[in-house]
């Protein structure tokens, strides 16, 4: 039988973060990040007028998992609170078994190793729980920092997807990375 969430989006704990289910009280933290004009620079966000649309995000995003369309959580630094999201976009089971994720941090908390340590998380979930063969992310080919990241945790860079997101300026291109469980399952990170 094939991994269901059914709308149960469970709490992962590393040495540093937990991710846990998005909630509403997320909203005010989440707000900040996902406007902040540097996180927003690559990434496809929706344009957020207030925290109240924040909220409808955070719901949303939690109705993905109760349809099997996605499973969103919150990066819960114990002595911050919540500094971001990351989660497992898409997936697809039965006859390909891949999935795609994505990620956002907010500024202050970058460079400290907490999306590397929550993308660690979320891939022994994707190859352990979910039995997930491969991994995919999508990045703007202009995020050096995004393309060093998905580099240090093994993913190969597959090539650049021309024209592949419309953006509110125009056509972006997108860099696909992967990463295959058998080389996964020879990583460092894949402690978690």
């Amino acid at each position: 039988m094939s991994y269901q969430c059914s709308g149960n989006i469970p709490e992962l704990e590393g040495p540093r973060i937990r991710l846990r289910p998005l909630e509403e009280g997320d909203a005010p933290a989440l707000y900040a990040c996902w406007t902040d004009e540097e996180v927003r620079k690559y990434s496809d966000l929706p344009d957020l007028p207030d925290e109240t649309a924040a909220a409808e995000l955070i719901r949303l995003l939690n109705r993905l998992a109760a349809t099997e369309d996605g499973l969103r959580w919150g990066i819960l630094l114990p002595e911050a609170g919540i500094i971001g999201s990351c989660g497992l976009n898409w997936w697809q089971l039965e006859g390909a078994y891949r999935g795609e994720i994505g990620c956002e941090l907010a500024k202050p908390h970058w460079g400290k190793g907490y999306m590397r340590e929550a993308i660690g998380l979320m891939l022994g979930f994707g190859y352990r729980t979910m039995g997930l063969n491969r991994i995919e992310a999508l990045t703007d080919p202009r995020n050096e920092r995004a393309v060093r990241l998905f580099g240090s945790l093994g993913f190969t860079a597959e090539g650049r997807l021309r024209q592949y997101r419309h953006t509110a300026s125009g056509f972006q291109d997108a860099l696909l990375h992967s990463l295959l469980r058998e080389e996964w399952e020879q990583a460092e990170y894949n402690k978690f």
